[in-house]
């Protein structure tokens, strides 16, 4: 009996594409003129590159791997006969992201054994770069990148503050990275997969902000033509973050009250109320404690939203911080820009670490931003700067002595918070207890004489 033209088997080839496309890491192939034969789905997802127009390119040209130009694997089993295993290399993907991955080569031969060019697969290492940066815990969590010691300490608490459902309250100044700390709760929590919905509370006036809040039914006010769910609807399951909170009026602070006491809300125009199922972070650059006993904010709506409470400091209290927060948007601009900007030279760097930052970690982007749009490549210099940055002309301290003045008021401001103890002032500036001492030395910091034993 005739099968079915519907159900027959596919060709040769198109099984071994079936097959390909159903492994989960990359595989591709190339020729004796290193033009890729074949390219699976896997690949296609982990580099951004269609297999359309893959396929007939220099696999150099798809890759831009961090070993393509010196010391390619692939090559190197084609001269040996060799096979590599599971090499850690950098690949540079579409949208010009550096991805991690592990390769391994093989030849690849006809039925006759004749060698016809080469293999390669390749397994995304992302998740475990992440998750060993997360581990490590030293410069950085989730996107977040910092040195600062009461950062870390932050850093420490974060898994159990997401583990929880409780109400977060994050302090700080504007541009601080509030929503940023925000953002990494709900990632870390079991609401990952819900909506993220963030509401800046300091930008709507009081009545679009409750509609804005809680929604409305058809007919609550005139143009109210059918209903609006509100962030409350749209962040069920998830996490809703209310931006400086403290700026909302008494009125609205007690209908927040309700939701945040009872679970419920009620949409303008109804008298319904409606389950919340969200958890809620709020943040602030207001001194809440000040306006609590102003009588400006409602003392039983502070307490239930200051269960548990992160300060962030200003980045004038985390100068450290300023090197490691430049190098990571210096790498984010590179992507989005296309450009291959090294870094700041020391002129900058020094100009940097003295400024005061009124505008936290915010202005340091707009800094970065700014010297992209001045720099083609290479270093970032002080003509790059913003107007106000750059220095005036005259006579002035040289880089190096500024850089060394600000790093051994670093180290001394490192001591007095551990109380002169160097094994603890090393740990927390991610140094050798001997390399502390031979700072201190060059640096001519006096340390107090420890007393004696009898």
């Amino acid at each position: 009996m005739p099968r079915d033209s519907d159900n027959s088997p596919p060709a040769s080839g198109d099984w071994q594409r079936v097959i390909l496309d159903s492994v989960a890491d990359g595989v591709f192939t190339v020729d004796h003129e290193w033009l890729i034969t074949s390219f699976n789905r896997a690949a296609e997802r982990i580099t951004g590159v269609p297999r359309a127009e893959a396929i007939g390119r220099r696999c150099c040209e798809v890759f831009r791997a961090s070993i393509c130009e010196r010391d390619c694997a692939l090559r190197q089993t084609t001269e040996t006969g060799q096979p590599v295993v599971n090499k850690a290399i950098y690949i540079v993907n579409a949208g010009g992201q550096r991805v991690p991955i592990s390769i391994s080569t093989a030849l690849l031969r006809d039925e006759a054994g004749q060698v016809i060019g080469g293999v390669e697969t390749f397994r995304d290492l992302t998740l475990v770069e992440q998750l060993r940066k997360e581990l490590s815990g030293r410069d950085g969590f989730a996107d977040i990148v910092s040195r600062n010691h009461d950062i870390h300490r932050i850093f420490e608490v974060m898994p159990a503050i997401a583990e929880s459902d409780s109400t977060v309250l994050i302090t700080g100044p504007s541009g601080s990275g509030k929503e940023l700390f925000a953002k990494a709760i709900h990632s870390l929590s079991s609401r990952t997969d819900g909506p993220w919905v963030p509401v800046n509370c300091a930008a709507l006036p009081d009545t679009l902000l409750e509609s804005e809040l809680f929604g409305y039914v058809a007919g609550a006010f005139t143009d109210a033509r059918k209903d609006k769910p509100g962030r409350f609807a749209l962040a069920d399951g998830g996490t809703i973050f209310l931006d400086e909170i403290g700026d909302i009026s008494p009125a609205m602070q007690v209908r927040l009250l309700r939701v945040l006491q009872d679970g419920v809300y009620e949409p303008l125009g109804s008298t319904t109320p409606r389950k919340a199922d969200v958890r809620v972070i709020a943040a602030t650059h207001s001194d809440l404690d000040g306006l609590v006993k102003q009588g400006r904010f409602r003392s039983d709506l502070y307490y239930r939203i200051n269960v548990v409470r992160i300060p962030l400091p200003p980045l004038s209290q985390r100068r450290e911080d300023i090197p490691l927060l430049a190098d990571h948007f210096i790498a984010k601009f590179n992507r989005l820009r296309g450009k291959d900007i090294s870094g700041l030279s020391d002129d900058v760097l020094a100009v940097l670490m003295e400024h005061p930052f009124p505008g936290n970690v915010r202005e340091l982007e707009n800094v970065i931003e700014h010297a992209f749009v001045l720099c083609s490549g290479g270093l970032i210099e002080p003509q790059h700067l913003p107007a106000h940055l750059r220095p005036k002309p005259g006579p002035r301290r040289s880089a190096g002595k500024r850089l060394t003045d600000i790093e051994a008021r670093s180290i001394v401001d490192a001591l007095e918070r551990n109380n002169w103890n160097r094994s603890a002032t090393a740990r927390e500036l991610g140094i050798h207890k001997t390399t502390l001492w031979r700072k201190t030395r060059a640096l001519g910091i006096d340390m107090p004489q420890r007393p004696t034993r009898p």
